[in-house]
């Protein structure tokens, strides 16, 4: 996971990008709070079915779910 700040992101732009096709998460900050959070489709859709999964059984944690997402990479 790799943090910029929002002036960082706007500047190099295709940097990041590359990154994020590349299966990174990139963390966008402003003012030095996070904002946003850029991601492949690929890792959007496996947060979704993870989450939604979660959900449904009624055992949804955020932070496990990161954790095995993180564990794929």
């Amino acid at each position: 996971m790799t943090t910029v700040t929002a002036t960082e992101l706007q500047n190099n732009f295709g940097k990041y990008l590359q990154a994020v096709q590349s299966g990174n998460e990139v963390v966008i900050l402003r003012n030095g709070k996070e904002v946003a959070r850029l991601i492949s489709r690929a890792q959007s859709v496996s947060f979704l079915t993870d989450s939604l999964v979660g959900v449904l059984k009624g055992d949804y944690d955020e932070k496990a779910s990161r954790a095995e997402r993180a564990k794929r990479q």
